[in-house]
């Protein structure tokens, strides 16, 4: 394994094999440090031998590249574009492909490819700032015109819930815009759903897509699942797998999740969330094509809940990359 990080000058670094360099709790988020050294891709067309130019200038071979591991979040991570680079270098990766990145990292074009392959969503309406500068009237119209409040304020192109605002009056909704703007110049406002948040974990294996048994989020005091929660462990969530439902309901969101992912052409892995209403129907909230790992991350807790371990499902994920 050869850890390699990204700066956020977008520098590849070599890295030191010590997990212990990226802690993940409030008081020190992980943060990759320019220490001098770049790596060198292997060209397309080449051997697949990855190089190091270390600080002093010298270059050092690494070994050949088996498969990459992209992970990553946000932007240039699962959105297409690094999953599109080791495609021209002709790298085997794990995880999402180019195309099901791309159309789950832009929320609007995830739910059209969803509503088009028959699976219900929370009804929405996509804005642009430039819209919002040059008609906010119009768009307050449109937000209260979808029907009862809550509403969700999304950016369209960010992920971890940065930038999302709960809307309870429509007093609220320009300081929800303002937020989701500042991470993106396009923008959702979606209907809140009342229901009981479920997530499924997918997987392709060699004997096709399965699902894990669903999970649940359960909020004990905070207002939705935010970035604290999904990723510091924060107070007033509980993240639980598996969560209590009948055997038809696991069946029904097992198929939904299965159906979502082929929706969007996935590759290799996606989480699905979905809400699960008092009258029984299920409602895609959005894909995840790299999901959290961490200990208290949804995906690999349903997969240890349905008995595949930790490490068979790295494995398994490699695998699938590796079939490419």
């Amino acid at each position: 394994m050869i850890p390699v990080g990204i700066t956020r000058e977008g520098a590849f670094v070599l890295e030191d094999d010590d997990p212990a360099k990226f802690p993940l709790d409030a008081a020190h988020l992980p943060e990759v440090v320019d220490n001098g050294s770049r790596i060198l891709w292997p060209e397309p067309g080449g051997d697949r031998t990855l190089r190091v130019v270390r600080a002093d200038g010298t270059v050092e071979g690494l070994g050949e590249i088996d498969i990459v591991l992209p992970i990553l979040h946000g932007t240039h991570g699962e959105d297409g574009t690094i999953q599109g680079y080791f495609d021209t270098l002709e790298v085997p990766y794990a995880g999402g492909g180019v195309l099901d990145s791309a159309l789950c990292m832009d929320k609007h074009f995830m739910k059209v490819a969803l509503q088009a392959a028959g699976i219900t969503v929370a009804p929405w309406v996509t804005v642009w700032a430039r819209q919002w500068d040059a008609d906010a009237a119009s768009v307050r119209a449109a937000a209260d015109a979808l029907g009862p409040l809550p509403l969700f304020v999304k950016p369209a192109r960010a992920g971890s819930s940065v930038g999302v605002s709960k809307v309870s009056e429509l007093s609220e909704l320009d300081a929800a815009l303002a937020l989701a703007f500042a991470e993106d110049d396009k923008v959702l406002i979606e209907i809140g759903v009342a229901g009981r948040e479920i997530e499924v974990a997918i997987l392709e294996g060699a004997d096709g897509v399965r699902a894990s048994l669903p999970g649940e989020i359960v909020l004990t005091s905070r207002g939705f699942y935010d970035f604290e929660g999904k990723y510091l462990g924060g107070d007033g969530v509980d993240v639980v797998c598996p969560a209590e439902l009948t055997d038809a309901e696991i069946d029904a969101i097992q198929n939904v999740g299965i159906r979502s992912f082929e929706a969007v052409d996935g590759r290799g892995l996606a989480r699905v969330d979905m809400f699960l209403t008092a009258s029984g129907e299920l409602v895609v909230n959005e894909l995840n094509t790299m999901p959290g790992f961490t200990p208290i991350s949804m995906f690999p807790k349903c997969w240890v809940a349905s008995g595949l371990s930790y490490g068979d499902l790295i494995s398994e994920l490699i695998e699938a990359g590796l079939r490419r």
